[in-house]
């Protein structure tokens, strides 16, 4: 390119890397030279001559007992692993299912310096509040599992919360002709009141809402927390047709249901987990919508890798397939 242009290689790299003076008419002359043979700057062999490094923060809920943050974590670092070769370093930080856990570790994140944020938002508004004071940084963010709104718009990997929740008011309603009793049966931690928990809910609604002609269904709720499991009765379920779960705990309503020989209640839920396969299985779950939380933890460091190490444009939502698992479909029930 210099020899094309009749300049030296350092007038061609204080161009293309726009640094220094330089007289208009050799940029003039370069510019055309890269625009005729259409040359690209190899941005991933000059972060490895510069042995640059791109630090992630990844903000995320205790996982060593939840299945599904497990299942997160092992996306992203399988990510880790594949872009580590190309700088990219992550650094962890985890809060306890409480908000003074996460006031803690907000706060470690503001005073950590890196090039983008991954980020699951599950305590709503005091996650709102890290946003609005996050985006001072002027870092890239990316939310998993659950996407809220703040003063500026982020990236976000995973479900439509509101559309997986239609579609569950669509599968509860499949092949049903007389009156059908339904149960929302929501199987809560304390803090459960994230944006995705509760647009669900909302999605579930909205498909009754929009099909007036389905006239023939009557609605209930029953709210536990998850110290009161034992709590569950068999007046809960008295005449109850159907109940949808919100969230993972399917299988707490199962157990139940099987426990006290109670037959012909469909039961719609949430994720793959080991206890919820068992009773898909065993068909007393009838469906589960799949998060895939592996693939989310994945796509979003991919996303930050893309954006930030690749200097790509990348979409700002990335939405996860809504897949309906019954045990005919899930492969371990084959053999």
């Amino acid at each position: 390119m210099a020899e094309l242009a009749n300049v030296s290689p350092g007038t061609v790299d204080r161009i293309i890397h726009k640094r220094g003076q330089v007289a208009q008419e050799n940029v003039d002359k370069v510019n055309a030279i890269i625009e005729k043979y259409g040359y690209k700057r190899n941005i991933l062999a000059s972060n490895l001559a510069l042995n640059k490094k791109f630090r992630f923060a990844v903000f995320l809920p205790k996982y060593e007992s939840i299945e599904y943050w497990k299942s997160q974590i092992t996306g992203i670092e399988k990510a880790a692993v594949e872009f580590g070769k190309f700088g990219v370093v992550l650094e962890f930080f985890f809060y306890d299912f409480n908000i003074t856990s996460f006031k803690e570790a907000v706060n470690k994140v503001l005073n950590f310096e890196c090039e983008g944020l991954l980020f699951a938002p599950i305590f709503y508004e005091e996650s709102v509040r890290f946003l609005n004071e996050y985006e001072k940084k002027d870092i890239p963010v990316v939310m998993i599992d659950s996407n809220i709104s703040s003063d500026e718009e982020h990236a976000y990997v995973g479900q439509d919360a509101f559309q997986s929740g239609y579609l569950a008011g669509r599968l509860i309603s499949f092949a049903v002709n007389n009156e059908r009793q339904v149960l929302i049966f929501k199987i809560a931690r304390e803090i459960e009141s994230t944006s995705v928990y509760l647009q669900r809910i909302d999605g579930f609604y909205s498909f009754f809402k929009d099909h007036n002609e389905l006239t023939n269904f009557k609605f209930s709720e029953v709210t536990i927390k998850d110290s009161g499991i034992d709590q569950l009765s068999l007046e809960m379920f008295a005449g109850i047709n159907s109940v949808f779960v919100p969230n993972s705990r399917a299988y707490i309503v199962a157990r139940f249901l099987e426990q006290n020989n109670i037959k012909g209640v469909r039961i719609i839920g949430y994720d793959l987990l080991k206890d919820n396969i068992e009773y898909l299985n065993k068909g007393i779950i009838d469906f589960l919508i799949n998060q895939r939380p592996e693939e989310q933890g994945y796509m979003a460091v991919n996303h930050l890798y893309k954006k930030l190490v690749l200097q790509e444009k990348v979409e700002s939502s990335h939405y996860i397939p809504l897949e309906i698992i019954l045990k005919e479909n899930y492969f371990p029930a084959r053999k």
